[in-house]
């Protein structure tokens, strides 16, 4: 591990952990409302590919209803739902999302417990978003060594420049871009740059 990964490990684990503990309230208050408000576990734990194509479980405040997964073939049969997931990957009035679980991914709230990724070094704080094994054959083709020389990170260029406004190409390449340019202070922008975005719910269902 170089100097420059050095830092930004120790960046990561030194803000999630500021993260985790200032936010921890937080925490236990969106954990119960998911609880009483549908039925269903907590968390949703979904199989991501990492750093040089190792794979970890990648871990999110549940949004959806119990076993959504199973709907979304029933939906991609009809027309409009089929063009919306092909083009962005997300359908913008996807059924299967619970009252709760809009709040939290208009907010980002939902991705709060990848900070415990974070510390575990599975993510960074910033970099390409973490995508499965399936959408990486799909979508990377023979970008995937380069888009996969770095961590994928909890926010990164695509989260600041439109979310899912965004379709899957316009992400990759501006997560391309940020993996050329990288930087210390490039981490410290989209960071802030990130902040703003949860409040303005821009982009984000």
């Amino acid at each position: 591990m170089d100097l420059k990964q050095r830092i930004k490990r120790g960046f990561d684990i030194f803000f999630s952990l500021m993260v985790i503990v200032f936010l921890s309230p937080l925490f236990i208050l969106l954990a119960l409302l998911i609880k009483i408000s549908s039925k269903g576990p907590i968390f949703y734990m979904s199989k991501r590919v990492g750093y040089k194509g190792n794979d970890f479980t990648c871990i999110k405040f549940r949004t959806m209803k119990h076993k959504a997964e199973k709907e979304l073939g029933k939906l991609l049969k009809k027309p409009h739902f089929f063009k919306e997931w092909k083009r962005y990957q997300k359908l913008k009035k996807d059924p299967r999302i619970t009252l709760v679980g809009s709040f939290l991914r208009k907010t980002s709230l939902d991705e709060l417990p990848q900070f415990f990724n974070v510390l575990k070094g599975d993510l960074s704080v910033v970099g390409p978003r973490p995508l499965s094994k399936d959408e990486i054959e799909k979508f990377y083709g023979p970008k995937t060594k380069k888009m996969l020389s770095v961590k994928p990170g909890l926010t990164g260029l695509s989260q600041t420049s439109g979310r899912n406004l965004l379709s899957i190409k316009e992400r990759i390449d501006l997560e391309q871009g940020y993996i050329e340019s990288q930087s210390f202070l490039l981490d410290l922008l989209i960071i802030i740059k990130t902040i703003p975005q949860i409040f303005l719910c821009k982009g984000a269902y």
